[in-house]
């Protein structure tokens, strides 16, 4: 066995919860911050050009987002896979899980990108009839989905290293893409004289380089993992990927076809409220790219130990993340009530705007606190195994959200589509426990239970 499987081990299994959690999500909360960042500084960049240009990112950004969720969603599932393998010391399986998850990672984009290239432009025009929206958008979109299956293999990357404990490796390649993307967006964008594809252009230039250092670190590292396909059947393999991945991948893709679905609703009043709901987000991605960033950390704690039989360490763990959200929310919810027409005001200087916008920040931020539970629980499904749950949970809060939004909108206008997002993170808490309770918490009592039964007739005999 390897020197460093045998520290994955002792550290997962035995170092006290809170520095371990805090050990494995801070980097990756750092890095995911990062991340929003350079999302947020490209969005910035943008809406120098003018208000059609940032309204024409926020159009396809649900669609961009697809390659996201399906290489963060599939990396869980080889995340969940490699983490349980090695937690039941099966380290050839956790090394086949790694060779297929790196395979069908790159296909999974090359196969994304094709389809999505040729469905924008139709796409786009149900929701503009401006032609300038439109080029704007094209010409961004373009360029970013080339980027595609560069994403989803980062992506498999990342969650194997993190899988092993690398949480600073990840934070480095991460940082690294997205500095990069801070430094060429003017440059491109405003030097050059690319405008929009100037931003997409710097956004997969470090994206790049993210990948080549994730490969290198991979390759040339030691942490206990091989890329090595077996002479078995992978079909067990296979399935087990894809029953954590799917699920995840749904979970991460459901917001962009939410956005769609509300972009929908709300054009039919303004495309001002289009470009306010593309900010919001470019907004709130810090929030739940912190708490996402606590959530990744804790995946492979959670399979890991659920593997060596240790469901009271689950729970610590559970615990300790679940506090930590709770207090980025309310931090976030303190901030969007006391200046939310100086967060619009980054992105726009038109007051019609900032005041519409600042309106729908205070109105939506009501559903921070609650949302907690429901993005906790359900990274702790997927640390598990259990993407299903994980799913249940999503699609209440981000599939309820289009009927409620429909109708609300009806009754209050455009209002309606901003209390919407409240009213089913509040339904989504109480289903989240629910699922908590059944799916887990009556299982793992039991567990624990024996577990620590046979720990004290252990200390008896000794």
């Amino acid at each position: 066995m390897h020197t460093e499987t045998k520290m994955n081990e002792t550290f997962m299994k035995e170092k006290p919860i809170i520095p371990l959690v805090a050990k494995m999500s801070l980097p990756v909360v750092l890095s995911m911050i990062i991340n929003a960042l350079y999302n947020f500084v490209d969005s910035i960049f943008v809406s120098k050009i003018s208000e059609d240009a940032m309204t024409a990112i926020s159009l396809v950004f649900p669609v961009q987002n697809l390659s996201i969720a399906v290489g963060v969603g599939f990396g869980v599932g080889i995340s969940a896979a490699v983490s349980f393998f090695m937690g039941a010391k099966k380290f050839d399986a956790a090394n086949r899980s790694a060779a297929l998850g790196l395979i069908l990672g790159t296909l999974h984009g090359i196969i994304l990108a094709a389809v999505s290239a040729g469905c924008i432009a139709p796409f786009v025009k149900l929701f503009t009839k401006s032609d300038v929206i439109i080029g704007h958008a094209l010409d961004y979109f373009y360029v970013v989905v080339a980027f595609a299956p560069i994403i989803t293999l980062s992506m498999a990357f990342e969650k194997l290293l993190q899988s092993v404990g690398k949480m600073m490796s990840t934070m480095f390649c991460m940082m690294l893409g997205a500095i990069v993307n801070i430094i060429l967006d003017p440059v491109f964008i405003f030097v050059a004289g690319w405008g929009v594809k100037g931003a997409a252009v710097a956004t997969g230039i470090g994206q790049t380089l993210s990948l080549i250092a994730y490969a290198i670190i991979f390759f040339k590292t030691k942490h206990g993992i091989k890329a090595k396909l077996g002479k078995k059947s992978e079909e067990k393999i296979v399935k087990k990927l894809y029953f954590v991945g799917v699920p995840a991948t749904l979970n991460l893709a459901l917001p962009s076809f939410m956005l769609i679905a509300l972009n929908g609703i709300l054009t039919a009043f303004s495309e001002i409220y289009v470009l306010i709901l593309g900010v919001y987000y470019k907004l709130q991605t810090f929030l739940y790219f912190a708490i996402n960033g606590v959530v990744q950390g804790i995946r492979p704690l959670v399979g890991y130990n659920l593997g060596a039989g240790r469901d009271d360490r689950v729970m610590g763990i559970f615990k300790v993340s679940l506090v930590t959200s709770l207090i980025v929310m309310v931090i976030g919810t303190i901030l969007c009530l006391a200046i939310p027409d100086l967060l619009i005001g980054i992105f726009t200087d038109n007051p019609q705007t900032i005041s519409a916008g600042a309106s729908a920040v205070r109105i939506m931020c009501a559903g921070f606190i609650v949302s907690a539970s429901g993005v906790v629980i359900c990274g702790l499904f997927e640390g598990l195994g259990m993407g299903v749950p994980s799913l249940i949970i999503s699609i209440i809060r981000y599939v309820l959200i289009i009927p409620v939004a429909l109708v609300a909108s009806k009754i209050v206008g455009a209002k309606g589509v901003w209390h919407a997002f409240w009213i089913t993170e509040l339904i989504a808490f109480f289903v989240s426990w629910i699922c908590f309770y059944f799916c887990y918490y009556k299982k793992a009592k039991v567990r624990i239970a024996d577990f620590k039964k046979e720990q004290e007739a252990q200390q008896i005999s000794e």
